[in-house]
């Protein structure tokens, strides 16, 4: 029925409160993401029953995944005990005032959270005469001083300093700024996503952790920036899916073959990540015509796929003009003659390609381009011939972060081994400037006492310095 799934993302039945307004489902919401809303969601502590509603954005395998880390447990706990003080004030205040009752006695106190933060060795306050505020401030320092371990659980290319911010109350550590985030909560309560304290300037904005496009360009911008990566959190369309998923079921053997100077290697492993099984026995293998000047990450790419990858490094006579077009023509030929390839994914954004095409009139062909690379043209002769192309940019990218980051390492590493040099020549240069003479016994015991110490520094703008040991 209309406006179900709208109802019970407004009303939460437990509370009887509004606990957010979501915005009008949209068609393409099954392709959102929503990883960074599910972590977001279990750090700050939100119902687990909302990770268990279908219809809830929070995803529960996430739930259960951080549930099992102590670093992001401690977080989540120590909030769920914030959001219950923050939400009961008055009646816990009470409580512990008239009734002389201490938190684990209070209904409203998840004594689970506070059971497993006993467990995971964190103490809130010593002692039990103490004011909600007290406790309030106390939970607020560890959670100051733990939120830090949680960075790794988010993607590097999310701005951990704009996250951060959500978890530290400000001036939560006395009174004054206790009272002002509280009196701010109050008076915005159905705004904060779920009810569930967070550092931020609540407006009508509808359900901040709908999925991951709006929590990520809406936090951007209370930053005053810009979140352009929409590929990092959202997915190609069901209907390109579909295309794709079509073209393989109905091939017999299909061939991935890559212009390498005009494509990703990134954009081309978030694509093959999101194929199943089925469709990667389809592919028989993925042919790399790669030249000298094209992204190293090619030359990965084996390491992170299961079907066989055969790369040819084209080498160029003329340094101004590439072989690569023709090379590529020349083995597509090769594949559907000799190895009765009857559909090849063919992914470049050059529109050379299309004279493979036409002289392979008998050969299926799917094509994948990047839409900053693909002209108007190529565009319409595609579609007038009814040949199916989509974008890589489109896809997932957040999951080819794996293969970008092995690549960067491989590189830097290659640039620091050109770099290397001997600590001992550079010792034995400095006895011999300062004519001082060491038995082997002393030679080692400096070394070990001085240089094996070294720390290294790295300045803002990248320079790196070697400190050894002060005497």
């Amino acid at each position: 029925m209309p406006g179900l799934y709208d109802l019970r993302t407004l009303w939460d039945k437990e509370t009887n409160e509004i606990i957010a307004t979501p915005p009008p489902v949209s068609d393409d919401r099954r392709n959102d993401k929503y990883n960074v809303v599910s972590m977001m969601a279990y750090l700050l502590g939100v119902p687990e029953r909302i990770f268990d509603n279908p219809h809830e954005s929070p995803q529960k395998t996430i739930y259960s995944e951080l549930n099992r880390q102590k670093t992001a447990r401690i977080v989540r706990n120590l909030c769920r005990l914030r959001n219950a003080l923050q939400q009961n004030f008055l009646s816990i205040t009470n409580q512990m005032r008239h009734e002389h009752k201490v938190l684990m006695n209070i209904s409203e106190v998840p004594k689970d959270a506070l059971q497993q933060l006993s467990n995971d060795g964190v103490t809130i306050i010593r002692g039990n005469k103490h004011t909600v505020n007290e406790y309030i401030a106390s939970i607020n320092g560890l959670i100051s001083d733990r939120i830090n371990n949680c960075k790794n659980l988010f993607p590097i290319w999310l701005n951990w300093s704009y996250i951060r911010e959500l978890f530290v109350m400000p001036n939560g550590m006395n009174e004054v700024g206790i009272k002002a985030a509280a009196d701010l909560f109050y008076s915005n309560k159905r705004y904060y996503p779920y009810q569930c304290y967070m550092n931020w300037q609540p407006t009508e904005c509808g359900n901040i952790l709908y999925n991951d496009r709006k929590f990520v360009t809406s936090l951007y911008e209370w930053h005053q920036d810009y979140f352009a990566d929409l590929s990092k959190v959202t997915d190609v369309s069901n209907s390109t899916k579909s295309d794709i998923h079509g073209y393989l079921d109905s091939s017999k053997k299909a061939v991935i073959i890559v212009d390498c100077e005009n494509s990703d290697p990134y954009k081309l492993y978030a694509v093959l990540r999101g194929l199943n099984e089925v469709q990667l026995g389809k592919i028989s293998k993925i042919v790399l015509y790669d030249d000298v000047h094209a992204a190293s990450g090619w030359g990965l790419l084996n390491e992170f796929v299961s079907i066989a990858v055969e790369r040819h490094v084209i080498e160029r006579i003329n340094e101004h003009k590439s072989l690569v077009d023709v090379t590529l023509t020349a083995g597509a030929c090769k594949e559907f003659f000799q190895n009765q390839v009857d559909s090849f994914i063919l992914v470049s954004s050059d529109s050379d390609f299309w004279g493979l095409i036409r002289s392979l009139p008998d050969a299926r062909f799917l094509v994948m381009m990047q839409k900053d690379k693909a002209g108007t043209t190529i565009k319409e002769q595609l579609e007038k011939n009814s040949i199916i192309y989509c974008f890589i940019d489109d896809f997932y990218s957040s999951d080819a972060s794996d293969l970008k980051t092995k690549a960067i390492l491989k590189i830097m590493r290659q640039k620091l081994q050109e770099h290397e040099f001997n600590v001992n020549e550079i010792l034995d240069a400095a006895l011999q400037s300062t004519r001082t003479q060491m038995s082997k016994a002393e030679y080692s015991q400096f070394v070990n006492t001085y240089i094996r110490p070294m720390h290294i520094t790295m300045t803002e703008n990248g320079d790196v310095r070697f400190n050894l040991k002060n005497k």
